[in-house]
């Protein structure tokens, strides 16, 4: 027999799940607003739950006598994949919240509690069902999995960093070789990070571990060779850094997920052929790829010009190496990209002005070098040429059509003294977002997006 919880133990639990909703939200959600009303005790519920709303600029989470209302500016309202997080985060809190009046699930449930409840949010958003805790679901699987990836993120192999992948299938056998002759026994958790030869046998980047659905060891895999056999190549409908395509192919036109611990200690997850999240610097990152992707190239109005840029973005943030990009706009009453140009950029700087000197008087400068890029589109050039291109110091500016207009350059508006502090490639995006779309990439691996102010950053 279940004897009923005290008052006390029910309102204190309740509070420390309302203050862990409260940090889930705030974490997750920094670009919004986290607002909180009291209802009318009788009209509360002790069901976690988010309410239903016409208006996309909010997401409202309902919590005994709590209202919690997270807000972002109209002109971003939240997208698909945020709210389907918010979900997420609420579906696991409200599940073990009432799990600890449950004895009987406790003890028979024990894994429940382990691990990052962190982990619980990222694996209930790629199940895309309630997280229940009857039984052991697929979120759980995807949690225990990170696990693996943590604990081997904090060790070392033969004085060596270590790194790794796994790819979850959507089904009981591999697709691409069908059943297995034997059942397969060994699962994927922490208890292989036991093992030293186990880091030897996936590096991530190009071999993994093939698990079940119900989180047994299948295979161990060349993911892009798997491609392949399992029939899923192709192009990928939003961009990923190029280290990381047959990872994210690998879960295009399924509910496979791949997640692997870079050797920079990150680890990703690729679902639905994108990269959604990603642990970096101890908290996990909705990405959101394919949300900001959709701005940029509407920002732009080019499509090619767009998907080689953030193509190019993506690959320069995986080196950790810094660029910057600006793509000028019309400026209207028939002056093209004239006024923007001669305000942002020098004229030694430019490609579309004469040289002031020939390289056979003896003097030979950075100028002479980019002669090849003269009167050229960055969609003409190779991808690899482009990107080699956009390492130079200084900035790529190129008009709506693509045409190269500098290259290298260092842009003479700065932006706003608020924003000096954050370095001298912000300050420069933040003032030549006034005239057009311009996207930034930090050293650090993060890309942000301007036009005319701040949009995002990955």
């Amino acid at each position: 027999m279940t004897s009923k919880p005290h008052s006390l133990t029910v309102s204190a639990a309740a509070a420390l799940y309302d203050s862990m909703l409260q940090r889930a939200l705030k974490q997750f959600f920094s670009r919004a607003a986290l607002e909180t009303e009291v209802v009318p005790a009788q009209a509360g519920s002790s069901e976690m739950a988010i309410e239903p709303t016409g208006d996309a600029t909010a997401i409202v989470v309902t919590w005994f006598e709590f209202r919690h209302i997270l807000r972002v500016a109209p002109e971003r309202p939240f997208t698909a994949d945020e709210v389907r997080f918010a979900r997420a985060i609420v579906s696991v809190l409200d599940a073990r919240y009432r799990a600890i009046f449950d004895p009987t699930l406790m003890a028979e449930r024990l894994d429940l509690f382990r691990g990052a409840v962190e982990d619980r949010y990222v694996g209930a958003f790629l199940d895309d069902v309630p997280y229940t805790l009857e039984q052991v679901g697929r979120a759980d699987v995807i949690a225990q999995a990170i696990e693996v990836l943590r604990v081997a993120a904090l060790s070392r192999y033969e004085n060596r960093e270590i790194s790794s992948g796994v790819l979850l299938l959507d089904s009981e056998t591999d697709p691409a070789r069908g059943a297995c002759r034997s059942r397969p026994a060994l699962e994927y958790n922490e208890g292989l990070t036991s093992v030293k030869s186990f880091y030897r046998l996936s590096d991530g980047l190009h071999t993994a571990f093939l698990v079940n659905r119900d989180g047994k060891v299948l295979d161990i895999v060349d993911v892009d060779e798997w491609d392949v056999r399992a029939g899923v190549r192709g192009t990928l409908a939003v961009p990923v850094a190029a280290p990381y395509q047959a990872h994210a192919r690998a879960t295009q036109g399924n509910h496979h997920i791949c997640i692997i611990l870079t050797p920079s200690h990150e680890i990703r997850v690729f679902a639905d052929g994108a990269q959604v999240f990603t642990f970096r610097n101890a908290s996990w990152h909705l990405l959101d790829i394919g949300a900001k992707y959709a701005m940029w190239r509407e920002a732009v109005g080019n499509e090619p010009l767009a998907r080689l840029i953030f193509q190019t973005a993506l690959d320069l943030a995986d080196m950790r190496q810094g660029a910057l990009f600006v793509v000028l706009r019309d400026g209207g009453a028939g002056r093209g990209v004239a006024d923007g140009l001669d305000r942002i950029v020098a004229p030694a700087d430019r490609l579309d002005l004469p040289h002031d000197h020939e390289p056979t008087d003896g003097r030979i400068d950075r100028r002479d070098l980019l002669h090849f890029a003269t009167g050229r589109t960055a969609t003409d050039l190779s991808p690899d040429v482009f990107r080699a291109l956009s390492t130079m110091d200084g900035a790529i500016v190129t008009d709506e059509a693509g045409r190269l207009l500098a290259a290298g350059a260092i842009l003479l508006h700065s932006g706003p003294a608020s924003v000096e502090i954050e370095g001298a490639r912000t300050a420069a995006a933040f003032g030549a977002a006034h005239y057009g779309p311009i996207l930034k990439v930090s050293e650090d691996g993060h890309m942000t997006c301007f036009d005319q102010g701040r949009l995002w950053e990955i």
